[in-house]
């Protein structure tokens, strides 16, 4: 039998290697988790060299990115699981890690730089959130507030118990407790048996109840973007084509992707970002169809395979916004439709939408649970319409659900009556304060 050639070899030698190195590959594969919601100034540095700019929902977070809500800022992010962090002004987060494990266990590391931020995290993957001289390591279920500056760091639980590790020494913080650090003193703790409120309680409160209540019934491998499917639209069963979901009052000359913007990533490249408060989870797995009869409608499916630039199905009939994305060794933001004329996509996302019978179902505040009791008081005042909440996805389509709004009647507005400006989703903050398988990319 002739020996084995040098190249046969060096073939040998480059598998070994690779299979070697598979558990350390594993262990780096990269995430992205979602912007899901912005108030005020919001900043983004989505460490591609051009430092921090505008930051609008819907943004991909990818490892190494870092968000600052300015002084009259607040902004969400949406982990897959459904978990949530939220940033109040003044405060700047680093996403020091987004990772998969080879077991499949998401793990998930973010620094508090400064500011406050709350966290709702549930328990199906790992956090570690460092503040201070601080770490808190989760693998369970807990709701908490933590906040930092030079004077004081302080750890307010409100659900559940969180374990801190720092130079003081371990400590284990229960419900309804707060734990104070003093930086000036090796960060030495004291611990109080209550939980102090501040101003922005209630948003986080709101927005804890709004993910709770839509994300209801869901059949998805995620939680991300979920709720607002249920909240923005509804899921049909549409014969030939299986369930599909719609936003409330699309026009007849709408399609989904009329109005976004492309950002760029650093081994990602350009991803395109939906204008939409709803616009992610359809842009980001699935596939949108013009469905005869009906317009452009949300295929779910293709769990397993995260997407950066929308998949579409139509007819050549049918115009389509081109998804092209920008040229290569473009690294600044391209915005596309309404937000290139107006310069931003934050522009097109107002603080405060006036609801009406017009706009309901997507101009309905993020954040108002009782929209129902709401839109039935604008429908009185601005002509009489049914109120019909739209079935669950994963249920058979129903008379009564907990999904939003949407409008019948003779005086309802028509089908290409809406506008394509997105609204903002949540409410305003207090008065008298500033304001398939995991997605593995390779």
């Amino acid at each position: 039998m002739p020996a084995p050639s040098r190249y046969t070899f060096v073939v040998l030698v480059a598998s070994a290697c690779a299979l070697l190195a598979l558990p350390a590959l594993a262990d780096s594969q990269a995430r992205i988790v979602r912007l899901s919601d912005i108030q005020g100034s919001v900043e983004i540095d989505k460490n591609a060299g051009v430092g921090f700019e505008r930051a609008f929902v819907n943004l991909p977070i990818t490892q190494g990115t870092k968000l600052h809500a300015g002084a009259n800022g607040r902004a969400e992010v949406e982990f897959e699981d459904g978990s949530s962090l939220r940033l109040t002004p003044n405060t700047t987060v680093e996403f020091s890690k987004l990772s998969l494990a080879d077991s499949g266990k998401r793990m998930s590391q973010v620094n508090l730089v400064e500011g406050m931020a709350y966290v709702n995290w549930l328990g199906k993957d790992d956090l570690n959130l460092n503040f201070s001289r601080e770490s808190i390591a989760l693998d369970h279920s807990a709701h908490f507030r933590v906040d930092t500056s030079a004077q004081a760091a302080n750890l307010s639980v409100f659900k559940g118990n969180v374990d801190v590790e720092g130079p003081a020494g371990k400590l284990v913080v229960e419900k309804k407790k707060t734990a104070t650090f003093n930086p000036a003193d090796e960060d030495k703790y004291t611990v109080a048996k209550n939980v102090p409120d501040q101003p922005l309680d209630s948003w986080d409160k709101e927005s804890v109840s709004y993910h709770d209540q839509y994300a209801r019934n869901n059949t998805t491998p995620y939680g991300y973007g979920y709720s607002d499917l249920n909240y923005y639209g509804s899921f049909s069963s549409v014969p030939g084509y299986g369930m599909m979901w719609q936003p409330y009052f699309t026009g007849v000359g709408w399609d989904p992707f009329m109005d976004g913007a492309w950002g760029y990533y650093p081994g990602f490249g350009y991803m395109f970002a939906s204008a939409y408060p709803w616009g992610w989870m359809p842009y980001r797995y699935g596939n949108w169809m013009m469905v005869p009869g009906m317009g452009w409608m949300w295929q779910p499916g293709g769990w397993n395979t995260w997407v950066g630039v929308p998949r579409y199905t139509s007819t050549g009939q049918v115009h389509v916004t081109r998804l092209a994305p920008p040229p290569a060794g473009t690294v600044k933001t391209v915005y596309v439709g309404r937000a290139a004329a107006m310069g931003s996509m934050s522009s097109m996302q107002p603080s405060r939408v006036r609801l009406n019978a017009g706009t309901a179902g997507l101009g309905i505040q993020r954040g108002s649970i009782n929209h129902l009791d709401h839109l039935n008081r604008e429908v009185v005042k601005h002509g009489s319409a049914e109120v019909r909440p739209a079935p669950q996805f994963g249920t058979q389509p129903a008379t009564r659900s907990a999904a939003g709004p949407a409008m019948r009647g003779s005086n309802a507005p028509q089908r290409g009556s809406m506008s394509s400006a997105p609204p903002a989703r949540p409410s305003g903050p207090p008065a008298g304060h500033s304001a398939g398988g995991a997605p593995v990319h390779r």
